[in-house]
């Protein structure tokens, strides 16, 4: 006789935490035994203002005591200012406004293809963009990629920062290339200004769109609105989510003016994208970043970490602002530690790094609690 397993009513996913959590306040959240932990991964680089910050939550409360929602089949004015707001902090001329990080990449490739009528993208050698399909394209991960093999569309794959193999590949056939401007969920691995100027003058003269993935990379987490005032490079399409409504769902497409002029009504199209309760999160969210100053405060805390992490189990902090890696021979177990001593951290694809990605107003009282935490970590007792 055979037993079945109850299936449980929502569906496993991640391995949780061991612990349920049910409040967050600042770079804090809450487990059901009142318990408090220091939030370095931020819900995986989701809570950009910290969590519950007050203007957040007093936009997100006005909006939806006035109009919880209407699709676009109704002009908002809230949307038109959000739209406002958001391309002038991107540097960016007209925006899409959609549900999630993946499908902003999977409309940026839809308008790659569209408009150039090639039938290939680009990506890179670690690359992690979603699970659409089109996402799925460029995304390195064959865990999630195979069983789809036969549904994706041709891709293009580089290895990332490297000058020689870019100077040498051809992007005649090719849409669109993608790329995280700093490679999150690979181990926190950048590139040189060089190769990100390098790319823009092989796109432009290929007639390839350039796509920057910044849902990580974006809002301000490098010290600079988005990553590309970081490198100093403009992208065709820019997309953004995670911590563009400090943890209400939305995604973003940021185009050129020179893209959005090809694209005519239809080609894109949203239920819920830039609905009222998540644009008002998103203007608080910029209002925030701006007038709290955490672009200067991301900068000023991994500097802090750097000199301070200086001889401890940490070889070397990677990454820019505040999507840190922190590499260790040691890193499983140091992981460990530190939820024993109430901080969360990311893990990554590389064994040895682990990923900070805290609020962008993460405390001075937090920081100091990693460090020590860090440097009274012994492995041979772990």
């Amino acid at each position: 006789m055979t037993t079945t397993l109850p299936i449980p009513a929502l569906l496993p996913t991640y391995a949780p935490y061991p612990f349920p959590l049910v409040r967050g306040e600042g770079d804090r959240v809450f487990d059901d035994q009142g318990q408090a932990w220091w939030d370095f991964y931020g819900g995986h680089c989701v809570c950009a203002t910290g969590h519950s910050h007050p203007k957040v939550v007093k936009a997100i409360s006005d909006q939806a005591a006035s109009l919880l929602f209407y699709s676009a089949a109704a002009a908002l004015p809230i949307r038109d200012q959000a739209a406002t707001q958001i391309t002038a902090f991107a540097g960016m001329d007209s925006v899409f406004f959609c549900n999630s990080g993946a499908e902003a990449n999977e409309n940026a490739l839809k308008v790659a293809l569209l408009l150039t009528g090639r039938k290939q993208l680009a990506a890179f050698q670690g690359g992690w963009h979603g699970r659409t399909l089109l996402a799925l394209s460029v995304t390195d991960d064959p865990k999630i990629t195979e069983p789809f093999a036969d549904q994706l569309v041709p891709t293009l794959r580089l290895p990332f920062g490297d000058l020689v193999a870019l100077a040498s590949a051809d992007f005649s056939g090719v849409a669109g290339v993608i790329l995280e401007p700093i490679q999150s969920m690979a181990g926190i691995k950048t590139a040189s200004k060089a190769w990100f100027q390098a790319l823009r003058a092989k796109c432009d003269a290929s007639g390839t769109l350039l796509i920057f993935d910044e849902i990580q990379t974006g809002m301000g987490r490098l010290g600079t609105p988005f990553a590309a005032q970081f490198y100093g490079v403009r992208p065709d399409l820019t997309t953004s989510a995670k911590g563009l409504a400090s943890g209400v769902p939305m995604g973003a497409l940021l185009m050129t003016a020179a893209v959005a002029a090809k694209l005519k009504g239809g080609d894109l199209g949203s239920t819920f994208g830039g609905g009222p309760l998540a644009c008002a999160a998103l203007l608080a969210t910029v209002e925030v970043i701006e007038s709290d100053g955490l672009m200067a405060h991301a900068t000023a805390a991994a500097a802090r970490l750097r000199k301070e992490l200086a001889g401890s189990v940490v070889t070397e902090v990677l990454g820019e602002g505040l999507l840190l890696g922190l590499r260790s021979a040691h890193a499983v177990a140091l992981k460990k530690h530190l939820l024993a001593q109430n901080l969360l951290v990311g893990g990554s694809g590389d064994p040895q790094v682990l990923r900070l990605m805290p609020p962008l107003n993460v405390s001075t009282e937090a920081l100091q609690a990693l460090i020590t935490a860090i440097h009274a970590f012994q492995p041979e007792r772990s």
